[in-house]
């Protein structure tokens, strides 16, 4: 009896340490340009910077979104703009995990009908889903839409 009692506890301890293991997720940089391009402005700044109230409707511009950061990874959007119309959103950077990696392309599907980021997180997803719509806010908002 006096063995077991120490085994229990050990077993409990040990236990209790499996289940609080969070393993670390890599991050990894998603659809980044080609090294030959020119580097990367700071987040919430236009790539292009045409003049106030000169927006055609057939230019496009593009907008990066602000890095966000949970406890999976960062996120990262960058937003092309044609006149007021969301027409494109790429990830510049999230995280490497499955979740994410399947929640990233529901995302921009809904950003594109919404036209905002108005958009419902994904299930099991969700601090990629908040993160992304923090980073889609910025851009908008930088952007002036």
């Amino acid at each position: 009896m006096r063995r077991a009692i120490p085994a229990i506890v050990a077993t409990a301890v040990g236990f209790v340490l499996v289940w609080q293991y969070e393993p670390t997720m890599s991050t990894e940089q998603v659809a980044l340009p080609s090294p030959n391009t020119v580097p990367a402005l700071p987040p919430g700044s236009a790539t292009q910077q045409p003049m106030p109230g000169t927006d055609s409707p057939g230019q496009a511009r593009t907008v990066d979104g602000s890095a966000e950061r949970n406890r999976h990874g960062v996120v990262q959007v960058q937003v092309t703009f044609t006149g007021q119309k969301i027409t494109d959103v790429t990830f510049l950077q999230l995280p490497n995990s499955g979740p994410s990696r399947m929640a990233g392309p529901r995302l921009v599907q809904e950003t594109l009908q919404a036209q905002s980021a108005d958009v419902e997180t994904v299930s099991g997803a969700t601090q990629t889903s908040e993160s992304y719509i923090k980073s889609l806010q910025s851009a908008i908002d930088a952007k002036g839409a």
